[in-house]
């Protein structure tokens, strides 16, 4: 059984963002770029189906420029067999990444594909059901526990009453939750290992994809800044800052 993941490269989750002067987007120049968080999950709950011995192969797949191989590395020295970039300069919205996930399906004839419930960068949250979708295959979203029993998986996921369990006939679409697992720390020899894995080049026109842009992102603008509080020494003096303000009455 094979196993494709998507990773994303994203700004650090511990970079403080900042969006640029024309408004165009966030600074990305000699910012510190890493896997999604989200994508690292699925990398390990792929990994660990591995070791459990219901999957043969493990690969990582992104979309992106020339650097994302960084990113691609990063899978590879977790484990990953072998890794696929699909170049390209262009912003990928989710339903041209959903395509090109789709053509290397049908090449790659994998079992299951696992995703980040969604990429930190822009939250969209949409490839994973759209190449459901698209390969008429099931899905199961936010995922909290994998169990892969033959050609089934079983699958938890938090919902606002509780847990719900999904049974879904293989091949399936699996985005991994928060709570999924606790990815496992590179070590360095295997980060030297990585470097002799194979990562395949494609582009989008290689796999015969339609790009698809359908959104276009007018402007980004950093949030209001918050106001100071003040300190008050008394339950009255606190009464009058809140009337001075409107709050109450």
């Amino acid at each position: 059984m094979k196993i494709i993941v998507g990773v994303k490269r994203v700004v650090d989750y511990n970079v403080r963002i900042q969006v640029k002067p024309d408004g165009s987007g966030v600074v990305t120049d000699g910012v510190k770029m890493s896997l999604n968080p989200f994508d690292e999950i699925a990398i390990e709950e792929a990994l660990r189906i591995k070791e459990s011995g219901k999957a043969e192969e493990v690969i990582a797949v992104t979309i992106g420029a020339k650097a994302c191989q960084e990113q691609l590395r990063t899978a590879l020295a977790m484990g990953a067999d072998r890794a696929i970039h699909v170049e390209t300069d262009e912003g990928i919205q989710p339903l041209t990444a959903a395509r090109i996930f789709k053509a290397l399906c049908d090449k790659e004839a994998p079992k299951l594909v696992i995703f980040g419930k969604q990429a930190i960068d822009d939250d969209n949250s949409q490839t994973a059901q759209m190449l459901a979708a698209l390969s008429h295959w099931p899905q199961a979203t936010f995922a909290s526990e994998v169990v892969i029993d033959a050609d089934t998986a079983s699958v938890t996921r938090e919902v606002d009453a509780g847990l719900e369990t999904l049974s879904v006939d293989l091949p399936a679409v699996v985005s991994a939750d928060l709570r999924l697992n606790e990815p496992r720390y590179v070590k360095l020899p295997d980060i030297m290992k990585a470097k002799r894995k194979p990562i395949d080049t494609v582009s989008i026109s290689d796999l015969g994809v339609e790009v698809a842009a359908g959104i276009k992102v007018l402007k980004t603008t950093a949030p209001a800044k918050r106001q100071a509080g003040i300190m008050v020494e008394t339950v009255e003096q606190l009464v009058v800052a809140l009337k001075e303000k409107g709050l109450i009455k």
